[in-house]
């Protein structure tokens, strides 16, 4: 998975397509990720006795990671990730629209 926690990702299918957001969470091995105002579900909470009420929550639930490209920074579009190693021999990510290298 070429996506990290920090990352600003676009939503390009599913409910939420054209939705923009940041990578909170990353479960490389589920290949899924949340992402922050996306995919937004209700949990509700049982009264306890320090919220004798209850209540619903809002999450934001987990996505594929196939339903999510990475936006290019300059160009703010979405975008494909390579790799290329520098001159220090780092292997760094780099996007495939205009080359400029990710943190």
């Amino acid at each position: 998975m070429n996506i990290k926690k920090g990352d600003k990702v676009i939503v390009i299918a599913g409910r939420d397509k054209g939705k923009e957001g940041i990578v909170q969470v990353v479960y490389p091995k589920l290949n899924r990720l949340v992402v922050e105002n996306i995919n937004i579900r209700k949990k509700h909470r049982k009264p306890t006795q320090k919220n004798p009420e209850g209540s619903i929550v809002e999450i934001f639930a987990p996505i594929n990671a196939s339903n999510v490209m990475l936006v290019d920074p300059k160009s703010k579009k979405p975008t494909r990730v390579g790799h290329k190693m520098t001159k220090d021999n780092k292997k760094v990510r780099v996007t495939k629209l205009s080359g400029s290298e990710l943190n």
